[in-house]
């Protein structure tokens, strides 16, 4: 199992390079902030959009469907149980209604005489209750599907993965170097306020390089597992969390190791601070499909805002 290969989370994929490549690390960086952001109190046709259109940009740039093919299926899957969760649960607490009024107010008043009132047609279409059947009667087991259950089925599978896979699509078609360099670029007016922003952008700049390490020191523990032929069933549940408590402190030490040795390949190079040791990986220039993509997003904040 290679999991730099068949899992990328968050892994830069050089090759081949699309046109989401080509595009400005700040422009992209804007339209993720679009992504994350515009679900905020937004209608289901709007988040149901998203997810189309992240699918649609990921077709439309070409990249290779190995790449994107386990993480897809995954998060699909994953955002498809937690609809039908959602759907099934409760959409709010169960309380008891009753009416200010008799059902059958005149026979109410008038016990010797004879009402019935005819229960009339409802006059549109509209229903709260979509779905209510019993599967299981003797013990009441049914499914129960509501308007706003539904609603919030949909708001939650939406969310996930539009969250994910867009944060996930724009590390995959940008270099770490362009997004610490472009969030830097755009947090210099925060310097005013004595905020470390070049800081800032080299500890992202170690963390996104690091997560390559943690995958590879995960992939060795699970190879080391593998090449030792352990038959789990025969040490029972306390055996078992034994051994995964021993690999999560082996995997620790093992990451503390890479990080002290990044820390002295560091120092050798006599770094002493980013300040003084900043280097200028890209020099940022809007060419037309920057432009291009900027007026886009400018259209899709304004299609949120007048339908969304």
């Amino acid at each position: 199992m290679d999991l730099l290969r068949t899992l990328p989370i968050g892994l830069y994929i050089e090759q081949p390079v699309t046109w989401l490549h080509r595009i400005d690390a700040r422009i992209k960086f804007l339209w993720l902030l679009g992504f994350l952001l515009t679900p905020i109190a937004a209608s289901p046709p709007w988040r149901i959009a998203m997810v189309v259109v992240l699918l649609g940009l990921t077709l439309s740039a070409r990249i290779p469907f190995r790449v994107w093919r386990r993480q897809v299926i995954i998060l699909s899957l994953f955002s498809l149980a937690l609809l039908m969760v959602t759907a099934l649960l409760p959409d709010g607490v169960n309380a008891t209604h009753h009416m200010r009024l008799p059902m059958d107010e005149l026979a109410f008043q008038s016990p010797d005489v004879d009402v019935s009132i005819p229960r009339l047609p409802s006059a549109t279409s509209y229903r709260y209750v979509l779905v209510d059947f019993t599967v299981f009667e003797p013990w009441d087991i049914g499914v129960h599907i509501t308007r706003r259950s539904m609603e919030l089925a949909v708001r939650l599978s939406t969310l996930t993965f539009t969250l994910l896979y867009s944060s996930n699509l724009f590390l995959l078609t940008t270099a770490p170097e362009e997004i610490t360099a472009g969030l830097e670029n755009l947090m210099q007016p925060l310097k005013r306020f004595n905020i470390p922003v070049t800081e800032i952008a080299l500890t992202l700049t170690l963390s996104l390089r690091f997560i390559p390490l943690v995958l590879e020191e995960i992939q060795n523990l699970v190879r080391s597992i593998r090449t030792r032929a352990i038959r789990w069933k025969k040490l029972g549940i306390r055996g078992t969390i034994q051994i995964l408590l021993i690999l999560a402190e082996r995997l620790l030490e093992n990451l503390l190791l890479r990080s002290e040795q990044i820390a002295n390949a560091m120092h050798v190079r006599g770094f002493t601070g980013p300040e003084t040791h900043q280097v200028r990986w890209h020099r940022f220039m809007l060419g037309r499909r920057d432009w291009a993509a900027a007026l886009g997003l400018v259209l899709f904040v304004a299609t949120r805002l007048a339908v969304g």
